[in-house]
């Protein structure tokens, strides 16, 4: 299979598996619903193929949705382009603007990403057999802090940027109501930092999903301390998740 088929041939996958889904649908839009409401701003960083993107928008918010491989982003404004409430851009998001380089999968892009440290740790893990990155591109690379100087603060930001959270989060100086980051558990170092972050920035409480259950597992929200924990003893078989993280006044 030739590169150009191989990419679009992952990309079809991607819609397939996000998109087909109605059940998950419903409960990525019913826990969205939590964060998000009708004339709301939300923030997709690495947006893949907009399937949280639709969601926001089904609830009636903006979105500023941000993907840096032109491949899917490509994908993305073919699906999104004409809503008139969404900003797209073809840029990564880090810890100050200018250029990254992105490793692309292009077998599987929804694992392309610009962390070193997400590759080397992967390649000894079981639940990433298989996963190559075989190519490389330079990406512009804009900030949290300079999306809200351009486009307003956000109700809610969700971050999917496969081991590159922290450096989002860096690129982020004030708190803001609402986020969710993304997590692996071949780099819970990674989330760590993150929470660690966040309590730097305000006060926060925590809660977590689960792969793609869009479930909120404590219906209780739980402290940065207590989030650690749960974290360090999640089973490898886990795999992922995501954190939500919500502003305490």
């Amino acid at each position: 299979m030739t590169g150009l088929k191989q990419r679009a041939a992952a990309i079809a996958r991607s819609l397939d598996t996000y998109y087909r889904d109605q059940e998950r649908t419903e409960r990525m839009d019913q826990l969205n619903a939590s964060f998000v409401t009708k004339g709301g701003l939300a923030f997709d960083i690495g947006a893949h193929v907009g399937d949280r993107t639709a969601s926001f928008l089904r609830l009636g918010a903006s979105v500023v949705a941000l993907e840096p491989q032109p491949s899917v982003f490509r994908a993305l404004k073919l699906i999104h382009g004409r809503a008139n409430n969404v900003v797209l851009l073809c840029q990564a998001v880090g810890a100050e603007t200018g250029e990254i380089t992105m490793h692309l999968n292009t077998a599987n892009p929804t694992v392309s990403t610009a962390s070193h440290d997400l590759i080397a740790t992967a390649s000894s893990d079981e639940n990433w057999q298989g996963q190559v990155w075989d190519s490389q591109i330079e990406v512009p690379v804009t900030t949290l802090d300079q999306l809200i100087t351009q486009h307003g603060e956000p109700d809610f930001v969700k971050i999917d940027v496969e081991g590159h959270e922290l450096d989002v989060l860096l690129g982020l100086s004030a708190p803001i109501p609402a986020l969710s980051f993304e997590f692996t558990t071949i780099q819970r170092d990674v989330a760590l930092a993150c929470i660690e972050r966040l309590k730097q920035l305000g006060r926060y409480e925590f809660n977590v999903s689960l792969g793609e259950d869009h479930h909120l597992r404590h219906t209780t929200w739980i402290s940065p301390l207590a989030l650690r924990d749960e974290i360090d003893r999640l089973p490898s078989s886990v795999n992922s998740g995501d954190v939500y993280a919500r502003r305490l006044i």
